[in-house]
């Protein structure tokens, strides 16, 4: 008689130990985050320099930007584990260090622009490395729902983060509030050091399925041919880029998230402050909108995190990113608060989707060993696109107003999800089973 082996089934993420302690790490470091933030800006303020300030908050992206493809490849040739709790390690003693310096002196801009340039540099190894981390912690068909528990973990640190390092800074000064932040990226070192590794398959076929009109056909992506010696640096990264560019899929998603984050940041940042400011509804007013645009992304990560798959996640991913623009363009045409924020909670839920589906999606059918030079990529739209979109929207703003521009944003944040349905393959991608 012969005897089957059945094979396990898979723990779901939330009950999953290795799941929840990289969930743990990666909270604890995004509400550090935005403490650290908070108390950068009070810091800065207290300069006395408006510009001063102003060169402050932008200097951090400088570094970010520039280095962000570079942190992509380090992730993939030293493992990403091992670059996230460098990271880490290095932001807290950054910024530990920073809080020692204030107990003794006045923050300076000098001081404050070092940090800042220090902590963007260190951030742009820290996010396509922690990018890169949930394949090697989980199966396949759980990627998804570990995208639903981060989204839901980056919105909970926004609530949380700002409120704290207010509360820190209003006790103790920034010196207070920077500590804590140290303390919460220190926190997260046992939780990262504790991970269980899942090792790389070898020569990868790989991608996940692709739905075809009778059967799901698996598409297929060879690693490319590696030379004699070990490839230098440049090689790996123009090896990722070719990697990304030929990839049925990933290029696609790459298209899409481009032209949805330049469609979308600037609206939902600067736009919105000057579209409160025309109509007269304050920063209460604007707090409503922006709360109504959270909690709508963290009803789409809890979805996402409960359900685990979406069918035809390329589909629904591009149909929500059309949906989405929609409400983009809709909100500055409401004359009230309460339909504005109404609004923006449809939008945030729409987009909030598009966005962990996109997620999931990268996660699933890049080669792991590629995905920390994937997620740079990625991860350098969102954060390249957000300063230079913010100039760029408030000078149309003065010149148009906010109805035409939101209007035009919106269509390029379309254009997202209209671009992602002509390629057949991302229209027809499916996350695993």
């Amino acid at each position: 008689m012969t005897v089957t082996a059945v094979e396990a089934p898979e723990r779901p993420a939330h009950r999953d130990p290795n799941v929840l302690r990289w969930l743990g790490a990666y909270t604890a470091s995004m509400v550090g985050d935005s403490i650290y933030f908070m108390a950068l800006a009070w810091a800065a303020a207290r300069t006395g320099s408006a510009s001063g300030t102003g060169l402050v908050l932008a200097a951090g992206s400088i570094p970010r930007a520039l280095l962000m493809l570079g942190g992509g490849v380090l992730a993939d040739r030293l493992g990403p584990r091992r670059v996230v709790i460098g990271s880490d390690a290095a932001r807290a003693v950054l910024v530990l260090g920073l809080a020692a310096t204030l107990v003794l002196t006045a923050p300076t801009v000098g001081v404050l622009v070092a940090v800042a340039l220090l902590f963007g540099a260190v951030d742009a190894l820290f996010l396509p490395a922690v990018g890169a981390l949930p394949p090697r912690i989980s199966p396949p068909g759980q990627l998804a729902r570990i995208q639903g528990l981060r989204g839901l973990a980056a919105r909970g640190a926004s609530i949380v983060g700002a409120p704290l390092g207010g509360v820190a800074v209003a006790t103790g000064g920034p010196a207070l509030a920077f500590a804590t932040a140290g303390a919460l990226f220190a926190l997260s070192l046992p939780l990262l050091l504790s991970l269980r590794i899942r090792p790389l398959p070898g020569p990868v076929k790989h991608g996940g399925t692709v739905a075809g009109d009778d059967e799901e056909r698996i598409v297929t992506e060879e690693r490319p041919t590696v030379t004699e010696g070990k490839p230098t640096a440049r090689q790996d990264l123009v090896d990722g880029l070719r990697y990304i560019r030929r990839h049925p899929l990933l290029g696609p998603l790459m298209i899409v998230i481009g032209l949805s984050e330049l469609g979308f940041v600037g609206p939902l940042n600067l736009g919105l402050i000057l579209l409160s400011e025309q109509r007269g509804w304050g920063a209460a007013g604007m707090g409503w909108i922006v709360a109504g645009f959270a909690s709508g992304a963290a009803g789409a990560a809890l979805l996402i995190a409960v359900r685990g798959r979406v069918p035809r996640a390329g589909l629904v991913m591009c149909l929500t990113v059309l949906v989405g623009a929609t409400g983009i363009a809709a909100v500055a045409q409401i004359p009230s608060v309460p339909l504005a924020a109404a609004t923006a909670a449809v939008v945030g839920l729409f987009i909030g989707l598009a966005g962990a589906l996109c997620g999931a999606l990268v996660q699933t059918v890049a080669d792991p060993a590629y995905l920390g030079r994937v997620t740079s990529v990625s991860t350098l739209f969102t954060y390249a696109l957000i300063p230079l979109s913010y100039p760029a929207t408030g000078a149309a703003i003065a010149l148009w107003g906010t109805g035409p521009v939101y209007a035009v944003s919106a269509a390029v944040c379309a254009a997202g999800g209209a671009v992602g349905l002509t390629f057949t393959a991302l229209r027809r991608a499916e996350l695993p089973r």
